[in-house]
């Protein structure tokens, strides 16, 4: 998912009300973004840098499933309840992000339905590229058995 993607079918009004849930923040190398199961509160758009996605696999441990670069949006977990992570992340290397506030954003789209609409259909396919990617881990895994 690009950046471009995140912001493409929004007005520059609604580019701009998305923005002012944001800041910026940076990571160092190894630095964890978030833990499998924490509460998920904020959203990523990566700017600079990597950041891996891992989950804990019984019998393997930590796996990566996917390194996301820049462009790609991280975290959906906060538009679904529980709002809980269902993978892990840290940066490789420095990284550099815009976070959206999750709180912000759910109020953003329920006072504008068109905004959260192009922000819901985003969001489903960074959720499908997920469900894709770890599938194909899992499958590469476990065909070494």
């Amino acid at each position: 998912m690009s950046s471009a993607g995140l912001y493409d079918g929004l007005s520059a009004h609604e580019r701009e009300a998305l923005l002012r849930t944001s800041h910026e923040e940076f990571y160092d190398d190894g630095e964890r973004l978030f833990d499998e199961g924490g509460y998920a509160g904020f959203c990523w758009l990566i700017r600079h840098g990597r950041v891996a996605l891992d989950s804990t696999v019984p019998g393997r441990g930590q796996v990566v499933v996917q390194t996301l670069g820049p462009g790609d949006l991280l975290g959906w977990s906060w538009l679904i309840p529980p709002y809980r992570w269902h993978f892990g992340a840290r940066a490789v290397g420095t990284v550099e992000a815009t976070v959206f506030d999750g709180e912000q954003l759910k109020a953003l789209a329920d006072q504008d339905p068109r905004l959260g609409y192009v922000l819901t259909r985003h969001l489903l396919g960074v959720v499908l590229d997920r469900l894709q990617s770890t599938r194909a881990r899992l499958l590469d895994l476990y065909s070494h058995d």
